[in-house]
Formats: C-alpha cells, structure tokens, sequence
C-alpha cells in the first residue's frame, strides 16, 4: 500500500488491482485483500472464516502462499496471487515463467479460482530501474506460460503506484506525467493485448481535500462540475476513476477495463480524519459502489473492487495509519459494520423446481435496512444486478421496496423456489401476489402447478464421443475457474480414474450442467457436449443423475 501523501493538483498515487473477466461484460464484485504482516490466525482458519462468515467473493493476497491456496482449495472464491517484485527479472526468461506457473498455479488450478496473476507491486514506484525495465517483458512472459498451460482464463496484471497530474475540478483534464508516458503506453498496449484489466489502487485517502473530507469518504458535499464535460461527481472516488480513464484515453487507451486492486480509509492515524466511523462509511459506500454500473464518463461499465484490507496488521513499518486499514481484528471481531458478515443465510444446493405463480418479496414489516441488507448479500452471490441499478429497469426512482422484491425473487428463482431460500433472517415471506410495478416485472417461476410436482426423469451431460482430448482439457480448465468443485477429478479423486479424459470431462461437464439448472444450453460446450439417458458412470466413478421435470 501506498504511503506518500499527495497535494492538491501534484502528482498523486493511485494504486490498481484487478478482476477476473472483462470488467464491462460482468457484474461488479466486492474483493479483499489479505495481507498478513501481523499476529494473524494461521491461514486455514482465516479462510475458513472469509469462507463461512463473510460475503466477499474474492481475495487478493500480495505472494502464492501455499499454505493459504491450500486453504482455499475447494472454494468458490476467487484468488489473486502475485510474483514478488524480486522474482520480475527472472521472469522475462519465458521458461522461468513457466515454471513459476508449474509451481504456484498447476498445482492448484483445478481446486482454485485463480483470477490474476499480479506481477510485483507498484513497481514504478520503486524507482528501481531493473524493475521498471523488466516489468513489461515479465508480463508477456508469464501471460504465454499461462498459455502453455490452457490457462487463458487467468488475467495477467500488475498494481501501479503511478504519478498523474490530477485536477480536482476538470477529472477529464487528468493526464499520466510526460516522464511516464511511454512506460505506461507499453503497460496498456499489453493490457490491450492480454484482455486484462489496467489496476490502479485508488485511495481518495491521499488525494483529497483536507478542508472537505466528506467528498472523499462519499459524505454530503458540495458536488463538483468537470467544465470540460459538465458531468457532475458527488464523491471523489468516481472523480478518481474518471481521471484514470481519461489519462488513459489520452494515450489512445480508452477501450482497456480498470479494476481496483486496492481502496480503503484507516481507522486511526495522526489526523483527525482518520476514525471507526469515516472509515465505516468510506468501505460501506465503496460496497455499494461496486454494485453500481459505471461512472459518469463509464457509464456502461462495471468496476470490480478490492478493499484494504481484511485485518489490522500489527507487523507493518511506518506511520500509525499503515497498521490500521483492517475491516477486521486479527481475532475475526469487526472494527465496524458495513454489512460483509453472512446475515441474510447461505446459498443453498436446491435443485430447480419452478413453481407457477410464486414470488418471494420482503415482508411488509422488514425495514429498509433490512432490506438494503438483503440486496447487498444476494448481489455478491452472482444474482446480475444490474436491473436494480441506476438506469435499470427495476430502478424505480430507487424504491426500495420494488428492488428487494426485484432481487430476492431472482436469488428464490436461482435456488429453485425452494420456500426456505426466500426466509433472509425472517424478512421474506413467499407469495402468489404479484409484485410487479408498472415499470418492474417481477418474473414468475416457468412450469409446474400447485408444489411444482412433475414426473421427473434422469439425465446428464456428457462429452460427446467424437470431441477431441484438447476440447475435453479445455472444458475441464473452463468449468474448475468457474467455482466448480474439481477435487474428485484430481489426483487422488474418486473420479480421477488413471486420468481417464473422458470419465474425468463427463464428471465435472455434468457438474456444471447440474449446477445451472438442467439446462441444455449448459452442456453445450462449444458443441462438445451433449445430453443423455445414458449412464455415464464407470465402476469407480458415479456421475450423479440430473433429475429434471
């Protein structure tokens, strides 16, 4: 994390991490980052614990700690892993890299999410020029041994301290300093190449205005109109995000997505902003934020979001604010509340039974608390939320009531309409009146009557003769990076099977066909796939039975 602080139109630092998929072709997701300079519980219990007890779906860590991806194996949580800055000249060598990705990321790739793969930390920060040289090569290198591996899926990226001349009232005017053009030209141009995501780590902490620190932790402010654009911005973060796009755009760079690595507020430091209750509203908006599409000169996209940072770090030099980022005590017990703890229940396995004309809404008495609550946990649980969203369909000039009913019917509908899904802490009830709006349909339930009961057959997804060893491994790489759980295929599974391909494709293709619903387009597999009555199971691997109406 970033240390220096920055004056009002100087040179200020932004920090970048990143997303998994294309920032503007998915939703928006709240990620943390787990440092662990501190006396912190040992990894398995800390995971456990992001695991059970939070909503967060991704996590950033600052190296490859086995102990740690050993600890998230088997999750549904994304990972982020980094090449430690000293490691960045070895990687230019492209068989280096590619026993880097032998030793970190194979091991665990058909347990793991892996999102990136960050290569080093505000490198140009450091002004080490072996750094700074090598980075971009190191990139490459690792993003064609990610290749050679069909790990395509994985984002190569690098989080940037970086200087940009940033004027507080024009954003639009904000450009990357001329002694820094050319290396960031190369950084994009790459990012533009590999599909990934540009990260900075935007900390409003060190760019704001002493004299109005409520625009900087989203607080009531005077708003502030970009001259140039006449786009208006109520909180400095969107300002932040709107002046990197345009630095970039400035270089021919506009089209390339911006993640955030790294965004937070200290709860205590030698100033007077630095408290419990600024940073609680700093992170409890910047959660909000990430479920909101665009900025007013990004109108369309999504920004996924990594906060600093999940623990106080005891361990960490320098000022008093650098040990007090954390959402967290290193004993689990929350600094303060911004709604990340698991209230409103955990995903349940249903299977999908439609049931006609149901709907499951809030309760009349649930508060808007509650149902704000409601909202926050089923969007970091994969619901699109976009029709909720400024501009969606189901905005509804932001009626509360319209968009819990909108979304916690969606996450009913994803579970199966299965009645116990719709309890949210005792704020759901289910219900056959419709709660539509005349500008909100609320979808029903397709199919069945009355419980929903039909006669049901078996059936499973399984590769089609005729597809090839690479379509398989393929399809194997694409469903394990999608939270699929890959350990029977893997060595030692019961369905690893001499590493039969074919047991091993069919096992966890029917996985993933079980785990969308049934559905025939899921087992479609670029036409690789295909549905059957057909047992596929073999005399050590079962392949359980998709039971559909």
């Amino acid at each position: 994390m970033a240390k220096t602080i920055r004056s009002f139109i100087l040179p200020f630092l932004l920090i970048v991490a990143g997303v998994i998929f294309q920032l503007s072709a998915v939703t928006s997701a709240i990620g943390i980052n787990y440092g662990t300079l501190g006396n912190l519980q040992p990894p398995q219990q800390v995971v456990d614990f992001i695991k059970t007890k939070t909503t967060f779906d991704s996590v950033k860590i600052y190296d490859a700690n086995p102990d740690i991806l050993r600890a998230f194996a088997g999750s549904e949580i994304n990972i982020t892993i980094m090449v430690p800055n000293g490691n960045i000249p070895a990687m230019v060598n492209v068989a280096n890299a590619r026993q880097w990705v032998a030793a970190n990321v194979l091991p665990f790739q058909q347990q793991i999410k892996f999102k990136y793969v960050c290569v080093g930390n505000e490198i140009l920060a450091s002004n080490d020029n072996n750094l700074i040289s090598n980075l971009v090569p190191a990139m490459q290198s690792l993003n064609e041994a990610l290749k050679a591996s069909n790990l395509t899926y994985i984002k190569v990226t690098t989080p940037h301290a970086f200087t940009i001349s940033y004027n507080r009232n024009t954003p639009s005017e904000s450009r990357f300093t001329n002694d820094q053009k050319d290396i960031f030209t190369k950084i994009l141009e790459f990012h533009r190449q590999a599909k990934s995501p540009f990260m900075i780590n935007a900390y409003t902490f060190f760019t704001m205005d002493t004299n109005n620190v409520n625009y900087a932790i989203f607080g009531p402010s005077n708003a502030i109109t970009d001259t140039n654009t006449q786009q208006t911005y109520t909180n400095m973060f969107d300002a932040v995000m709107d002046a990197t796009y345009s630095a970039m755009k400035a270089l021919g760079y506009g089209d390339v997505d911006i993640a955030v690595g790294e965004t937070g507020w200290p709860t205590a430091c030698d100033a007077s902003w630095c408290s419990p209750q600024n940073a609680e509203n700093y992170n409890l908006n910047i959660i909000k934020r990430a479920q909101v599409i665009g900025t007013p000169l990004m109108p369309n996209r999504h920004i996924d979001i990594f906060i600093f940072a999940l623990f106080n770090e005891d361990g960490k030099p320098g000022p008093t604010r650098e040990r007090n980022w954390g959402i967290f005590k290193p004993d689990f017990s929350p600094m303060y509340d911004v709604g990340v703890l698991k209230g409103g229940g955990s995903p349940l396995p249903f299977p999908p039974i439609n049931n006609n004309g149901k709907w499951c809404v809030g309760k009349p008495e649930a508060t808007l608390m509650q149902l704000q609550a409601n909202i926050d946990w089923v969007c970091s649980h994969g619901i699109d939320c976009t029709p909720i969203s400024p501009g969606g369909i189901c905005f509804d000039n932001n009626n509360m009531t319209t968009r819990s009913s909108f979304i916690m019917n969606a996450y009913y509908q994803s579970k199966g309409c299965v009645d116990v899904v719709c309890d949210f802490s005792g704020t759901g009830i289910v219900t056959s009146t419709n709660p539509s709006t005349s500008t909100c349909p609320i979808p029903i339930g397709e199919g069945g009557g009355g419980n929903g009961a039909k006669s049901k057959s078996a059936n499973w997804c399984m590769a089609k003769q005729e597809a090839t060893e690479t379509q398989l491994q393929a399809n194997i790489d694409w469903v394990c990076s999608q939270g699929i759980d890959c350990k029977p295929i893997s060595p030692g599974g019961i369905c690893f099977d001499n590493n039969n391909m074919k047991t091993r494709s069919t096992f966890i293709m029917n996985a993933y066909y079980e785990s969308k619903g049934y559905s025939k387009d899921a087992c479609d597999f670029r036409g690789s796939g295909i549905v059957t009555t057909t047992n596929p199971s073999t005399s050590t691997c079962v392949v359980p039975a998709s039971v559909t109406l």
